[in-house]
């Protein structure tokens, strides 16, 4: 495939990614209004009950469930920017993350909060993304993903902190979210097949130190120039 071709192609799964998003977090606001005018009672009824049978179908609703207007408008920033760099490379394979990351959340959520314990919200989500991009560059090779996964670390630092135990917050979720992420970086890498070394010959000698700084050079400007950088 020309790097054109291939520079098309990611352009257009950015896009995607982009009105996914969009619609996503259009969708957690009007849950949101619905269940303000509703005196919140959407999120006691379909969050995740911790230790309640009844509570599991809350895995699948909860991310769209808040407890206050402040509750949204924290998670929808680190959630659209979080989700968009976890969706760009593949709207598809973005789709599988996210049920990972919510049923890591929200089973881990369900088991070790304390009993009878209401969740909701899409930190959740929002964790397990960060963590999934994280670590994304180095289970697929990617060096501009690598560096994403640096960048967004360095910038959201203080993210670290929702991992820790903290009363009226729901830590659990955010943890196994998080835990969720890197597992789905793992599950859903990219599989590559391994290159021969021509028609039957034996590999080259040439030794896996020439050139190499070179190689991931070359790698990192080509990554740049698909996404159109």
């Amino acid at each position: 495939m020309s790097d054109g071709r291939t520079a098309e192609i990611m352009i257009a799964e950015a896009r995607k990614a982009f009105w996914v998003m969009v619609g996503l977090l259009g969708l957690i606001w009007v849950v949101q209004i619905v269940n303000w005018a509703a005196g919140y009672g959407l999120s006691y009824s379909y969050g995740i009950k911790s230790w309640e049978l009844d509570g599991l179908p809350g895995i699948v609703s909860a991310p769209f469930l808040h407890w206050s207007w402040e509750h949204i408008e924290g998670n929808s920033g680190p959630l659209f920017i979080f989700g968009f760099l976890a969706a760009y490379r593949g709207v598809k394979k973005f789709f599988g993350v996210t049920a990972l990351i919510a049923v890591a959340s929200g089973l881990g959520a369900w088991f070790t909060a304390a009993p009878s314990t209401v969740g909701a919200g899409a930190s959740g989500l929002v964790f397990g993304y960060f963590g999934y991009i994280l670590v994304r560059g180095a289970f697929d090779r990617h060096l501009i993903d690598i560096v994403i996964g640096l960048v967004m670390g360095l910038c959201f630092a203080y993210q670290f902190t929702g991992l820790l135990p903290a009363e009226g917050i729901g830590w659990q979720a955010h943890l196994f979210g998080f835990l969720g992420g890197i597992a789905g970086g793992y599950l859903f890498r990219e599989r590559r097949a391994a290159v021969s070394s021509g028609r039957g010959g034996p590999p080259s000698s040439s030794g896996p130190a020439s050139g190499s700084a070179g190689d991931s050079r070359s790698a990192l400007l080509k990554e740049i120039e698909d996404l159109g950088l």
